[in-house]
């Protein structure tokens, strides 16, 4: 964890922008970790979202928006979202036919990976789609402040 504070404090100081950081060149070992270091993927995220590659909403703004859960049917015994249409992951390109095309789709799972994938799928089909930030985890934090406030 030291490793990456120094990098990004590093990158703060030398006025690097979410770019430099998707594309900087970081140490690694392959027995401790992955060739992307977790500053790269932050990188990617941020300039993702700031080209509009990833386009991204928010559960504060979903009024009345179209829910689309990319989970498996398991996963919605735990918690679920009341009104999301479930089409899990693995089957989106066969029921691709169940969503509206006239509709901005707001799309979740767990952590926001699998909305991630879900989303680039509808997008290079044409729909207009959006991965929530943060899935099903951010409910919850968002929820947990809901109760704080």
């Amino acid at each position: 964890m030291d490793k990456r504070i120094s990098a990004l404090a590093i990158a703060i100081q030398m006025g690097a922008t979410i770019y430099d950081l998707e594309e900087a060149e970081l140490c690694y070992a392959p027995q401790f970790g992955s060739a992307k270091d977790p500053v790269n993927f932050a990188g990617m995220v941020a300039a993702n979202a700031l080209r509009g590659d990833m386009p991204l909403s928010h559960w504060d703004s979903l009024n009345g928006a179209f829910l689309l859960d990319v989970r498996e049917p398991v996963e919605l015994a735990v918690e679920s979202v009341p009104g999301a249409l479930n089409i899990p992951l693995g089957q989106l390109r066969s029921r691709i036919g169940e969503l509206p095309r006239d509709r901005e789709i707001h799309i979740i799972c767990r952590s926001a990976q699998r909305a991630y994938y879900a989303t680039r799928i509808l997008l290079q089909n044409g729909f207009n789609a959006r991965n929530i930030c943060g899935g099903m985890l951010s409910r919850a934090m968002h929820s947990l402040g809901d109760l704080i406030d």
